[in-house]
């Protein structure tokens, strides 16, 4: 078992893999950059190393100072996280050529499964069912025509290195096929250095489904269960939920079985995920592959009793799968809200800001994977996630009431944040039915549900009775106790009756 292991991470996800090492006695060490000094999983760690300045590129993204910085804290082993350099098979090499385990596949399978031209073709090689679409890069607005016409539209182009919800656009006219190609040439370019495009069918009302597999170095791979990631807004996901209301026994197991062939084709080792989507005839097809910890994995965790990070780290230490597909076994239900720095009654920009006060739910199935605090301030370089609330429960229904209460509860002061949209959710008949697609924000969500009713005389009424209730020990109240400075004060600003 290694004795020390680096988690090249930040926020949440690296408090969250720094416990299960605590749980396993092995020691931690993590890295920050300077606007991150006074972070949580600085605080968490056993041991923490400063890797440079604050954006990204200058510190979590250079692979020389992460591998520097593993070995001078004397580390034998690397965890990623997600995000950053998780998915970076030069990242696994010079990992491997310092002499130390990474966390995760091999750089083979990482290039494979990174490149979605690469991985179509492989899956089309496995026979695991695919979205029509072209099976190599688009090299021309003339080719994507031809190639858009042949599958029917809408269609959907998409980057190769693509991933997080960029370098995607769906098109719905031939008009708008030419200037859409190269849009999304240039985000590609710019998020992935690499502007390779592929063009595939747009399936419409489509639900986003993914089976998480586990393999390790013996030639084992298990699928343990499906999530249901629908609720999203362009392409990046804000509720997931496990088991999926529109998979039954039969559906997850097939769903399940492709995925593990999937994994089979490139010798997949460690946790990863299989990305499916499904129309409403119930057909899937291969979407990607994430070799990496999603940030939705507590929902399995959950329902599985299984803690994947601590598999990912047995696995990478040589050891088998310790359980056989027939012993897994899905029980209630278990749902993931994302708690993002952003204003959704602002079209979902971002927040940032100090943390004055704050209060996690608790109770029953309640679980907080929090990288803040109160005091702390939330930088705007990074991404916005904060922390993530899962509820678990004997079953969906129970587990949506119980959701709500732990919402109710939930307290972030001094910044924006998505608190009353998941609140909002919660609420729709479409999502309480488990009758929803990727379209459910698009399709039911406007900015101005969540603005505060009332006109703004409203609120100043409001706000001088609080003022004055504040203020009501230097109050002259000659009605007596039954005609207190409430009702003198609503009597005085014309609110109610008498």
């Amino acid at each position: 078992m290694f004795q020390k292991i680096l988690v090249a991470n930040r926020g949440e996800i690296a408090v969250r893999i720094i416990r299960t090492l605590r749980e396993l006695n092995i020691r931690s060490a993590t890295v920050y950059s300077d606007i991150d000094r006074p972070s949580l999983h600085v605080a968490r760690a056993d041991e923490a190393y400063r890797i440079g300045p604050g954006p990204s590129a200058e510190s979590y993204l250079r692979i020389d100072r992460v591998i520097d910085t593993a070995k001078r804290a004397g580390a034998d082993a690397i965890h990623p996280g997600y995000g950053f350099l998780a998915e970076n098979s030069d990242f696994a090499r010079a990992a491997a050529d310092a002499g130390i385990t990474f966390i995760g596949p091999s750089p083979e399978a990482m290039d494979m499964m990174g490149n979605k031209v690469a991985a179509r073709r492989c899956m089309v090689e496995r026979d695991v069912p695919v979205i029509p679409g072209t099976g190599e890069p688009v090299e021309s607005a003339e080719e994507a025509a031809r190639q858009a016409e042949a599958v029917g539209y809408p269609v959907m182009l998409k980057a190769a290195a693509g991933g997080g919800g960029k370098g995607i656009r769906v098109i719905h006219e031939k008009e708008e096929l030419s200037s859409a190609l190269e849009r999304t040439r240039s985000e590609a370019a710019k998020a992935f250095g690499d502007d390779t495009i592929f063009l595939e069918k747009y399936i419409e009302n489509p639900r986003h489904i993914e089976v998480q597999i586990l393999g390790d170095g013996h030639g084992n791979v298990i699928y343990l269960g499906e999530r249901e990631c629908s609720v999203q807004r362009r392409f990046q996901k804000l509720i997931e939920e496990c088991p999926s209301a529109a998979v039954d026994e039969s559906l997850r197991r097939r769903l399940g079985e492709t995925a593990v062939e999937a994994a089979r084709a490139v010798s997949y080792e460690g946790a990863g995920t299989v990305e499916f989507v499904m129309g409403k005839d119930r057909k899937f097809y291969f979407l990607e592959m994430n070799t990496r910890l999603q940030v939705e994995h507590p929902v399995t965790e959950l329902t599985t009793g299984i803690d994947l990070v601590r598999e990912q780290i047995l696995v990478a230490s040589g050891e088998k799968i310790g359980r056989k597909q027939e012993e897994i076994h899905l029980r209630g239900h278990a749902m993931e809200f994302r708690i993002n720095a952003e204003d959704p009654s602002s079209g979902f920009l971002p927040s940032a800001g100090r943390v004055s006060n704050m209060h996690l739910p608790q109770g029953p199935g309640v679980r907080n994977d929090a990288g803040f605090y109160a005091g702390y301030d939330v930088p705007t370089i990074y991404d916005p996630l904060l922390a993530k609330l899962i509820v678990w429960a004997e079953n969906r229904d129970l587990c949506i009431a119980r959701s709500r209460r732990a919402l109710h509860e939930y307290s972030i002061k001094g910044l924006r944040h998505n608190l009353a949209f998941h609140t909002w959710t919660l609420r729709q008949e479409a999502f309480i039915r488990g009758e929803y697609d990727t379209h459910f924000i698009d399709d039911s969500f406007r900015p101005e549900m969540l603005k505060p009713a009332g006109t703004e005389e409203d609120l100043a009424r409001i706000a001088a009775v609080i003022r004055a209730w504040l203020d009501r020990d230097r109050m002259e109240i000659t009605d007596g106790p039954a005609r207190g400075p409430w009702r003198w004060v609503a009597r005085r600003e014309g609110i109610g009756g008498k």
